[in-house]
């Protein structure tokens, strides 16, 4: 699988027409570069799963190492669910949707989707949605 990795003498700046295919390139590269980390890590992790499958005789060794293998598997499943959401965030490039919010229609800001580019939300949308949220959680 080629390495892509996001363009370092580039960075989206808001005075540009907004996902013109400069940015648009820039988040892909950056995304499948994210993307081919968590893989990376994912099959890391997996080999270290096969083989920590031996026999420990001391129960409280036995204990510690199930625990770390739980959380390793916590972490796997995490990272599948972040490359569900970067495959996604693809998705919306290919299809002309990505860098819109899916509550507003309203362009992201460039600053947030340069730091979590999966965002499907605005700020002000995202933050309205957390504190709903949060009211129906209460209840």
């Amino acid at each position: 699988m080629k390495q892509e990795k996001a363009p370092e003498c580039y960075t989206p700046a808001e005075d540009e027409p907004f996902m013109n295919d400069r940015q648009l390139e820039y988040f892909r590269a950056k995304l499948l570069a994210w993307k081919s980390d968590l893989l990376s890590e994912s099959k890391e992790t997996i080999e270290g799963l096969q083989d920590g499958t031996r026999n420990i005789p001391d129960i409280a060794d036995r204990a510690s190492e199930e625990t770390d293998r739980a959380l390793e598997l916590r972490t796997r499943d995490r990272q599948r669910k972040l490359v569900a959401k970067i495959d996604s965030a693809l998705r919306r490039i290919e299809e002309g949707e990505y860098g819109y919010c899916e509550a507003t229609g309203e362009p992201i800001s460039l600053k947030r989707l340069d730091a979590r580019p999966i965002a499907t939300m605005s700020l002000e949308a995202q933050e309205r949605h957390e504190r709903r949220e949060k009211v129906h959680r209460d209840d």
